[in-house]
């Protein structure tokens, strides 16, 4: 078995964004590509922000996607448990160790006093105050009190947070997989709080400590946890872990379609795309966030377009099963710049898988749709229409939505075709060919074919002005697969009645 083992690590404060299933997919693709662990663990330290439910959809996302988990909340595995609520006293060692060799200091700054300190440092020029090495000295806490002060406030429950003291002047380097070496100045960082008042650890502490004790070898997330890293070289440093830190690689951004800025929920709802895996209904409001899977596309064709932002194959192929994807893989050819979200890219992905899905798997996929709208249909029957309409089709009702003429009379004619093509000229033409087909046997498009070609040279006719109506006549449009295929499909008896119906109209 290999040495990698990568974990996703979302927290369960609201759905998960396509960016958080990317950043599981090429961790999964990696673990699978090395035979390594692919791990699941739910950051819930920050229980202000806890939704119910969503934990669960987490779960659910990730295996409507196909990511099969080896070790999880659910999975179990040798390095639980795999929720941060249920490891709350491994944590509390490990800050003691911090505070114990100086590394990190008791703040007992109540939220006022951090407001006026930042409100007096916004006056006096600075934009982006910060609690920092600097205006640390001037606070409430272990480095600025006496020693006997300090255990007063301990002694009174006074409510505290821990910090980590910041070294001055200090360099930190870090190589990451994707952008190379990346250099930080620690005068230009904060004293980030540890451990929250509530002695529950922040994520900045808990999940050092927790990628440490689980043996994740390679830390591979968001681009947004970039200035972050700094402060996690340090705690690997400051406890002792530096030789067996991971390697680490920070992705791109998913960027709106227009390119300038990160792809967001209200950019889903401004443009009418989904930018969740699979529908959200907020458990406060009721209101709802359409998903992919919703909204019609295959788990398939969802990963492969996802792979495909900030990844590249370093080919021209571009249809991938997960098994290829997992072949093709590499951290290597994953991008520093934005990825930009074109949802039409994504319909076309979609559309290539239903283009190879098998026919008889389709009609079992379609046939829901068709009993929503009180449709019946054969079995066989079914199957040939989605063999028909496959090549057409985005999405799975858009078999029936585009094809209604296959599960019923026509309703409607395209009036500009009628006006421009039906003529005095062509209507003995199709009169003939009515009472040809009526006569042929065996009614298969090779016959139908035929019957109207010979028709044709007798009359002197071409084809733009005789299959456009002939079309118009079965389909009421002039979209949709071969006409003498569909002729087939749908059976003399029924094209002769289709036949007489538009010749009555039209007289």
């Amino acid at each position: 078995m290999s040495d990698i083992r990568v974990r996703f690590a979302p927290s369960p404060t609201g759905p998960l964004h396509i960016g958080g299933v990317r950043t599981a997919l090429y961790n999964f693709l990696f673990a699978r590509q090395s035979k390594g662990r692919f791990i699941l663990r739910i950051e819930d330290t920050d229980q202000k922000r806890f939704v119910p439910g969503a934990e669960e959809y987490i779960l659910e996302s990730l295996s409507w996607a196909g990511l099969e988990i080896d070790e999880g909340p659910v999975q179990g595995g040798p390095y639980g448990p795999y929720r941060q609520s249920e490891r709350k006293d491994i944590y509390k060692r490990y800050s003691d160790q911090l505070l114990k060799d100086g590394h990190a200091y008791l703040a007992f700054d109540t939220p006022e006093e951090l407001e006026a300190m930042r409100e007096r440092m916004r006056k006096e020029g600075n934009p982006s105050p910060q609690y920092n090495a600097i205006t640390r000295q001037y606070m409430k806490n272990s480095l600025t009190l006496p020693a006997d002060e300090v255990e007063k406030k301990l002694a009174a429950g006074e409510p505290y947070v821990i910090r980590i003291k910041m070294p001055r002047n200090e360099e930190i380097k870090v190589h990451d997989l994707i952008r190379g070496w990346v250099s930080f100045q620690s005068n230009q960082l904060d004293d980030k709080v540890l451990v929250k008042a509530d002695g529950l650890p922040t994520y900045h502490l808990a999940n050092v400590v927790d990628d440490h004790l689980m043996k994740i070898s390679h830390v591979i997330r968001g681009e947004e946890w970039l200035p972050s890293t700094p402060l996690h070289v340090l705690l690997y440093r400051y406890l002792g872990w530096e030789g067996s830190m991971p390697a680490f690689a920070h992705l791109p951004l998913i960027l709106r379609p227009d390119g300038k800025g990160k792809l967001s929920k209200r950019d889903g709802d401004r443009l009418g795309i989904p930018v969740y895996p699979i529908t959200w209904k907020d458990p406060k409001s009721g209101e709802e966030s359409m998903g992919f899977r919703e909204k019609g596309f295959f788990p398939e064709a969802f990963i492969n377009m996802l792979a495909f932002l900030g990844w590249n194959p370093g080919s021209d192929q571009e249809i991938f099963s997960l098994d290829e994807l997992i072949k093709a893989f590499s951290i290597e050819r994953i991008g520093k710049a934005g990825a930009r979200f074109d949802i039409e890219k994504a319909r076309w992905f979609n559309q290539q898988f239903l283009k190879r899905t098998d026919d008889a798997v389709l009609a079992s996929m379609l046939r829901p749709y068709l009993e929503k709208e009180g449709v019946e249909a054969d079995g066989e029957y079914l199957i040939q229409v989605c063999r028909l309409m496959k090549e057409r089709a985005t999405f799975i009702p858009d078999i029936y939505t585009d094809g209604k003429y296959f599960f019923g009379p026509v309703e409607s004619y395209d009036e500009k075709i009628v006006a421009k093509k039906w003529n005095e000229a062509v209507k003995p033409f199709f009169m003939a060919l009515r009472q040809k087909l009526t006569d042929l046997d065996p009614f298969n498009k090779e016959e139908i074919e035929k019957a109207v070609k010979s028709e044709m040279e007798l009359k002197g006719m071409k084809f733009g002005q005789v299959l456009p109506v002939f079309r118009v006549m079965l389909c009421g449009t002039v979209a949709g697969p071969p006409i003498f295929e569909v002729a087939e499909l749908l059976g003399k008896e029924e094209v002769l009645k289709r036949m007489d119906r538009f010749m009555e109209r039209y007289a």
